[in-house]
């Protein structure tokens, strides 16, 4: 057989145990998806199965990365609109379906957490989110740094979904999505494009820093020597991330 062939062959059979391994997860939970099940579920011997994924840990991997495409093609069917703000709402709201319609990969996407170890589809997902909350910076909305507040909007959204999954069906109060979704969206975007400020008016610097710091990534200049433009990246990073003053939010 050429090696073409082979390279083939161990396709088909890994997608074989991925599928095998994610019919048992959406049909068990992760308890279900032992590599004895998913050896016999696949048709396939178990030293094939640590061959192609080395072990659980890896075969658990490749199931997470085959929720993301799914999650990914929801994503991407919303599309980008010239409001990103209403985009990253929006995403907001694929995010929450995603996680109550297919509850089993969402927690094995992102309910294993122990230190330093995230799986590679919760980095994805992560990734995916920073874009968009980036094109809210370079729209000059963004009150702290983009790397706050993506954080901040994917520390509310997998908490709210786990809180949501965590109930029975018939007790969950859907309502709670739009209420933590538009008091996390009101503590990182400004309500509109800022204002020229005056000398005593900075309650916009923040946004002003990230709205830089956005053109910068879009826009290198050559201006500036690598050693300046890494030490503006800092100044600009700190100010975006200085909290605004009492009563100016």
């Amino acid at each position: 057989m050429s090696l073409r062939a082979l390279d083939e062959q161990a396709g088909t059979t890994r997608e074989r145990l991925v599928q095998a391994a994610a019919d048992l997860l959406t049909e068990g939970g992760r308890e279900a998806v032992s590599t004895r099940a998913v050896s016999a579920a696949a048709g396939v011997q178990a030293p094939t199965l640590y061959r192609l994924f080395g072990d659980k840990e890896g075969l658990l991997d490749a199931v997470a990365a085959y929720g993301f495409e799914q999650y990914l093609q929801d994503k991407q069917a919303v599309g980008t609109t010239d409001d990103p703000v209403e985009d990253l709402r929006r995403g907001w709201d694929v995010h929450v379906d995603f996680g109550l319609s297919q509850p089993a990969f969402y927690v094995l996407m992102y309910g294993d957490v122990r230190p330093g170890r995230v799986s590679r589809a919760a980095q994805d997902s992560v990734e995916l989110l920073r874009g968009m909350v980036a094109r809210v910076a370079a729209a000059g909305r963004l009150r702290m740094s983009v790397e706050r507040a993506a954080r901040l909007v994917d520390a509310a959204a997998r908490g709210l979904v786990m809180e949501l999954i965590s109930a029975p069906p018939q007790e969950r109060d859907l309502d709670l999505s739009a209420i933590v979704r538009e008091n996390t969206l009101r503590a990182i975007v400004t309500p509109g494009r800022p204002e020229p400020a005056g000398p005593a008016e900075q309650s916009d610097l923040p946004s002003r820093a990230v709205a830089l710091r956005a053109a910068l990534d879009q826009h290198p200049t050559s201006s500036l020597t690598e050693a300046e433009q890494n030490l503006l990246v800092e100044w600009l990073d700190r100010l975006a991330d200085v909290p605004a003053p009492a009563g100016r939010r």
